[in-house]
């Protein structure tokens, strides 16, 4: 049985709300160190890649081992899909290094919120159980419950995003059904049954249609100069 080929892509673009956010300085660290370094530092990874447009992400990841993927033009601009970064990514590493990835651990250069034994603990479970599509990392939360989301219709009003018509949904949120978040700091991805199948769960067909979760407690990304003080608030509670 050959060996199973595991690959990180740490994923980033220039462009942003927040100018440069994915190299501003966390406690003293660039934003994408966290990530990338978490990955260094697993014991399963063997191959390291970073996408981006831009120079600087590029150049950090760079320096501690990620061989560089210079993300064409069409792939940074903002309705730009992680589907299709991802695509591309694969597409270089089987052109340049023969390589295709059975296991592929996407990261995200925006989130700090990882641990190295999330990681592994992540591959490891697709190792042992190679019908999972994915898993990843996700959050409990009632307090943002799909059934208490509202949409304003045409008449300016607001109203539920589903029909309740037949059930009868209680207003307290410790009696709802359990609702859980993807956390947007890395996702580990069974390239086979997940990038390759055009069969995922939507909105993140990627990932496939079998995604094992893994439940952390909190998890932060930085979309805001806020984030970055709550981003170091996490790391300096949990590393």
């Amino acid at each position: 049985m050959r060996p199973i080929k595991i690959a990180a892509l740490l994923t980033g673009k220039g462009g942003s709300s927040l100018a440069d956010k994915n190299v501003l300085p966390v406690l003293g660290k660039p934003l994408l160190m966290y990530p990338a370094g978490a990955a260094r530092l697993s014991c399963y990874i063997e191959h390291f890649y970073v996408s981006s447009d831009d120079r600087k992400i590029l150049g950090i990841a760079g320096g501690i081992g990620y061989k560089k993927i210079l993300r064409p033009g069409y792939l940074a601009r903002k309705n730009s899909k992680h589907a299709d970064v991802i695509a591309h990514a694969l597409d270089v590493m089987k052109r340049d290094d023969k390589l295709v990835p059975d296991i592929l651990v996407v990261l995200l250069a925006n989130s700090a919120a990882i641990k190295t034994e999330w990681i592994d603990n992540c591959i490891k479970a697709i190792i042992e159980n190679r019908n999972f599509s994915a898993v990843v990392p996700v959050c409990e939360d009632l307090d943002h419950h799909p059934y208490r989301a509202k949409k304003i219709n045409k008449k300016g009003a607001l109203e539920p995003f589903f029909d309740f018509r037949d059930r009868n949904i209680s207003t307290n949120r410790q009696e709802l059904e359990p609702s859980y978040f993807l956390c947007h700091n890395f996702w580990v991805l069974n390239v086979e049954k997940s990038v390759f199948s055009k069969r995922g769960q939507p909105p993140w067909v990627f990932m496939g249609n079998k995604i094992k979760p893994f439940i952390v407690d909190e998890c932060c990304d930085v979309h805001t100069q806020r984030d970055i003080m709550l981003t170091e608030e996490w790391i300096e509670r949990h590393m």
